[in-house]
């Protein structure tokens, strides 16, 4: 028989263990436990979360990674046409782990209304596009649809139709101005069929995504001409590696770029998270075990006597060791219950309801998004429940000093 168990079960049982002096201790401990979890569970929620969707958001635009001809400046607008007809298109086979590529090219001008201009690119895509990631920026409308044939079918930006007054159904005039200043511009009407946010304002207020046709007339190039092409992968932490094997596998004429090195400041605050979420682990999880500490402590010097007892009966300083650690382990798990209960809680109404808000312009996002994955949870508790009972075996080692005969007359 476990004694030392049964002898912790009847201790946290006891109704005066309940109501004694070290009770409101205790219970500050539990609640130390407690908020140490909500503020992990919520940190690496959210942290991860924002780091995936300022990651995708990225890729949404872009494509894991970019190849164009090495003489293009896409920042300035002037894209260096290339030849579509390429062995790695429309199946880039030599390299695994690329899942898609697609054909795509950007043009820059102005829209212009009776109050306001504004100018940006236009994205043209083509039958070959992948919307999934659009998908789920879609708020209002539907996706436009583009065959061979010219549409005028364009989506645009939530940011863009409040700063031009635009709505589902309503049609515009885009501004092209032609490599030959002394000439006019040329003028296209387009339809906007849908509304996306990303929440990525750098990107929203800079493209709107319409049909590659009119960018290849604009730019005078033939049907097999294109600006770039949009590579995506299965996996992102291939990134790097499936970056180099994809220039590796591009004719010399061409260049690659990923998403990381295009938007190589954003990608290089991203990683501020994890650091974040490291900081907050081990600083949450010293709280929560200095106040465990405090806890038992405070039952050993409780329960003097009893220890005294029980060495005078026979027990060793192990035993006795073991009964306070088990008690301090159901208040762990008091602590990791509730802890558990309101942080996820908390998470969940989060991305049910998006009630906390982020400015986009310094987080990339409107709302706090959060990532949740079991595999982290259980984790999570795991390290807490080691790591505290860990650091309580230091404390525990009193019991080895206290004298049998001095305990049973302490009072």
């Amino acid at each position: 028989m476990n004694y030392e168990y049964f002898l912790a079960k009847r201790i946290i049982g006891n109704k005066s263990y309940k109501s004694s002096v070290s009770a409101p201790i205790i219970k500050i401990g539990i609640a130390a436990i407690a908020i140490s979890i909500i503020v992990m569970l919520i940190a690496i929620a959210t942290g991860i979360g924002l780091e995936r969707k300022i990651r995708d958001k990225a890729v949404a635009f872009n494509g894991h990674i970019s190849i164009s001809n090495f003489d293009s400046n896409e920042s300035e607008g002037a894209q260096v046409p290339i030849s579509i007809n390429q062995d790695f298109y429309p199946e880039f086979t030599t390299v695994a782990g690329v899942s898609h590529i697609q054909a795509v090219a950007n043009k820059f001008g102005i829209i212009r209304t009776n109050t306001d201009f504004e100018g940006l690119f236009l994205k043209g895509v083509g039958s070959d596009y992948d919307w999934r990631y659009f998908k789920d920026f879609l708020v209002e409308g539907r996706l436009p649809v583009y065959t061979q044939k010219y549409s005028s079918e364009v989506l645009i930006s939530t940011y863009l139709a409040d700063r031009l007054g635009f709505v589902v159904g309503d049609s515009f005039q885009m501004y092209f101005m032609k490599s030959d200043s002394s000439k006019a511009p040329s003028i296209m009407k387009y339809s906007i069929v849908g509304v996306f946010n990303s929440g990525f304002e750098e990107l929203d207020k800079t493209y709107i995504i319409g049909d590659i046709n009119h960018v290849q007339r604009l730019n005078r190039w033939s049907k097999d001409q294109i600006g770039n092409f949009e590579v995506f992968i299965s996996n992102y932490n291939d990134l790097d590696r499936l970056g180099n094997e994809v220039y590796a596998q591009t004719p010399s004429t061409l260049n690659t770029l990923t998403v990381k090195q295009k938007y190589a400041t954003i990608f290089e605050w991203i990683p501020i998270f994890t650091t974040n979420i490291y900081i907050i682990l081990a600083i949450m999880i010293f709280v929560g075990a200095i106040n465990m500490i405090t806890a038992l402590l405070v039952l050993i010097l409780e329960r003097t006597q009893m220890i005294g007892i029980l060495k005078a009966l026979g027990s060793s300083n192990v035993s006795i060791r073991k009964l306070f650690l088990y008690n301090a382990s159901y208040l762990i798990f008091c602590g990791l219950f509730w802890g558990n209960l309101i942080g996820l809680g908390v998470l969940f109404l989060q991305k049910q309801f998006q009630f906390l808000t982020l400015d986009p312009s310094v987080y990339y996002v409107t709302v706090a998004p959060v990532y949740l994955d079991w595999t982290y949870v259980v984790l999570l508790n795991v390290m807490t429940f080691v790591l505290c009972i860990l650091m309580l075996l230091i404390p525990s080692f009193i019991i080895s000093k206290i004298s049998p005969i001095k305990a049973i007359k302490f009072n």
